[in-house]
């Protein structure tokens, strides 16, 4: 985990990946709560009998927003700032989704600092995110967090 105590010290750490958090399995039941909550129930998500049946593979696959979704949570293992205020994810850009997760499958989280620039309040830091999929050449998803960071009061 790198720990730095203010979010400008992520300059010093620029193109070198940070780490990555642990291993998470993505399990059927995450699958369902999140076709629950954001209305995608394709049956390539929720239908384990169905995928069985017609999908390469033969299991569901999870959704590629869900995935996106996971990036703020496993984060928390890969840094830390100690003196900050608030943060808010102010979005992702070059956001690729380029292989599909299966049901029982394995992701983690590798993160590299592009570059943190000062704002009126505090910073902003702009990190590559890989999604990586235990034991596939190609991750999940790419792309690039931008996270906001107040100044410590």
């Amino acid at each position: 985990m790198l720990t730095v105590d203010h979010a400008m010290e992520f300059n010093a750490h620029a193109g070198r990946p940070m780490g990555s958090s642990r291993w998470f399995v993505i399990a059927q039941e995450n699958i369902d709560d999140f076709a629950r909550l954001s209305g995608d129930d394709n049956w390539i998500h929720t239908d384990p009998v169905r995928a069985g049946r017609d999908m390469p593979g033969g299991r569901t696959i999870a959704h590629g927003v869900y995935i996106l979704s996971l990036i703020p949570w496993l984060q928390r293992e890969i840094f830390e700032i100690r003196r900050r205020g608030r943060g808010f994810n102010y979005g992702y850009e070059r956001v690729r989704f380029l292989a599909p997760v299966p049901v029982g499958g394995r992701v983690r989280l590798t993160m590299t600092p592009v570059q943190a620039t000062s704002q009126a309040s505090g910073t902003r830091i702009e990190i590559d995110s890989t999604v990586e999929i235990e034991g596939s050449d190609k991750p999940a998803l790419v792309a690039r967090s931008i996270i906001l960071i107040e100044d410590e009061r």
